[in-house]
């Protein structure tokens, strides 16, 4: 069975059809986020320490890093992405130790992330562009990587199905020219949103099934893209993510954090409570108000796509004895419990940096 291996320096991940479903952490990324773009501007990466964190945290297997920010000072990103790059590599190597996924359309950075990661990382990606294969294929040869295709080429993105599968069959085939093998071949056959498109979940199944039969290789998503510009997208993503699976997508680039609630949004609801003429404890925080009233949690915490995703996982026989659907769903522990748990001191760790 086709079996696509990435490592960091101390672990190893698998992407295959009897392996559990892979969830490549997107958070690293500044693409529509202005607050991180100008921290990175800055020289200030603690949104990508806490990222990195959270999202392995989460149940992320490979974490994708992307530095595709365009600073004011310098709009050219042939010069400033690739050390870029380099920093957010080795900075996020420094904090966990999950395999990582170099993601960028510059490819003097997607150089310089190789270089600079350690173990086995996945380059994110080679398009069917001629310009693209004659300068990414060189470079998985060069490295021994697995690399994500992804199923558009020079006349764009094609909403025909089998012309998509056209675009990931010559990729394989002109890698094989090079001697990649289509086990390190991630395709991504493109997912459109169902908000303008009603058969893109349709197309997708049946694209992977053919990509699995035809092609013998593994693949990805941008598992969000369903879901674009609809309301309840989590709702929506839950669906989608278990019903890949089961066509036999292997792995998703998605977000595997529930975000922390926002104060505002506690506020908010505190007022409207106080309008309803609710009194409410003056011992109630703020974590215990979000559970009563349903709004999430003060904290970052799994989301309701790794639930799903788990549970498939468990569905599919790729969670043996349903051990991870167990441990994930164990109550967490009460507050003074983790520290009694290490000595009963709840003692600060030493070190400013401590790997996930």
């Amino acid at each position: 069975m086709t079996r696509t291996i990435v490592e960091s320096k101390t672990k190893t991940a698998v992407i295959g059809f009897d392996e559990p479903f892979c969830v490549i952490g997107e958070r690293i990324n500044p693409t529509g986020r202005k607050k991180l773009a100008a921290e990175l501007e800055a020289g200030d990466f603690s949104t990508v320490e806490a990222d990195a964190v959270a999202q392995v945290a989460a149940g992320a297997t490979v974490l994708d890093v992307n530095a595709g920010v365009v600073y004011n000072s310098n709009p050219n990103p042939n010069e400033t992405e690739p050390p870029l790059m380099t920093k957010m590599i080795e900075l996020v190597q420094g904090l966990v130790d999950v395999p990582l996924c170099i993601d960028s359309s510059v490819p003097a950075a997607l150089e310089a992330g190789l270089k600079a990661c350690e173990g086995r990382p996945l380059l994110n990606s080679v398009t069917g562009e001629e310009e693209r294969l004659e300068f990414v294929l060189p470079l998985v040869k060069k490295y021994n990587v697995p690399v994500v295709a992804i199923s558009n080429d020079d006349t764009g993105i094609s909403e025909d199905p089998d012309v998509r599968f056209a675009v990931a069959k010559k990729i394989v085939e002109r890698a094989a020219d090079f001697g990649i093998p289509a086990y390190d071949i991630v395709v991504d056959p493109l997912v459109m949103p169902i908000g303008a498109m009603g058969t893109a979940g349709q197309q997708v199944f049946t694209l992977v099934r053919r990509l699995r039969e035809e092609l013998g290789v593994n693949t990805t998503c941008g598992a969000s893209n369903i879901s674009f510009g609809l309301p309840n997208r989590h709702g929506i993503n839950n669906a989608f993510l278990p019903m890949a699976m089961g066509a036999g997508m292997t792995s998703a680039i998605m977000n595997p954090v529930a975000l922390p609630v926002k104060q505002s949004e506690i506020d908010a609801k505190k007022a409207e409570a106080a309008a309803a003429g609710l009194v409410l404890p003056e011992e109630l925080d703020d974590e215990t108000f979000c559970q009563l009233f349903g709004l999430g949690s003060t904290k970052s915490r799994p989301g309701k796509e790794m639930e799903a995703i788990r549970a498939a996982n468990f569905l599919t026989n790729n969670d043996p004895h349903g051990a991870e659907w167990i441990k994930f769903n164990k109550a967490p522990p009460k507050p003074g419990e983790e520290a009694a748990g290490r000595g009963g001191r709840g003692g600060r760790a030493s070190g400013r940096r401590r790997r996930a």
